[in-house]
């Protein structure tokens, strides 16, 4: 482990130390805090305090400025979090029939009653974070963590439940047309 990545980690386990402090003195905040049900929540309950667990080990700290001016050197892990509840598109590659895209959520979920049913086929995956997505037809929200890719087929309704707040969530989706894909 390099010197900056053991720095990085004993921060992070300052803050969660932090965090369990507070917690033990305050019963109203272990209340708030035995009642989350996800990463997401605990992330924001903690920022809520002016604490930074969201950050995972070996993740670059995003608010260095050198590090937000190399985010424009083509690096998706690099992009700068948007505000807690927003989200932010940035389009990679557009073509005919398909776009690739980078979303960047921060504590961010689809409107109430809103649900997303697009034309086109989505493929998705979660580089960064965790999130609840949900699909009109499934009873109960999937559970995503880094790593996990799906495909959502053309004019299947969906929604974002939560996605993780702090560094927030990066999406790599690929829009294609319906037209070419091949069963």
């Amino acid at each position: 482990m390099a010197e900056e990545q053991l720095q990085q980690f004993l921060k992070k386990v300052d803050q969660l130390n932090q965090l369990v402090a507070l917690v033990k003195s305050n019963s109203e905040l272990r209340e708030r805090l035995s009642a989350c049900s996800n990463h997401h929540e605990v992330v924001t309950l903690a920022a809520e305090q002016g604490l930074q667990i969201g950050q995972r080990w070996g993740e670059p700290k995003l608010q260095d400025p050198i590090l937000q001016a190399t985010a424009q050197q083509n690096n998706l892990w690099l992009s700068a979090a948007p505000a807690p509840g927003q989200e932010q598109l940035q389009s990679l590659l557009q073509a005919k029939g398909v776009r690739l895209e980078l979303i960047h959520s921060n504590a961010a979920a689809t409107p109430e009653g809103q649900w997303y049913d697009q034309p086109l086929g989505e493929w998705v995956a979660l580089l960064t974070g965790s999130a609840q997505l949900r699909f009109e037809d499934e009873t109960s929200p999937r559970k995503l963590e880094a790593g996990d890719w799906f495909w959502i087929a053309p004019r299947r309704r969906h929604r974002v439940d939560a996605c993780e707040g702090g560094a927030g969530c990066l999406w790599l989706t690929l829009f294609v047309d319906s037209n070419l894909i091949l069963n």
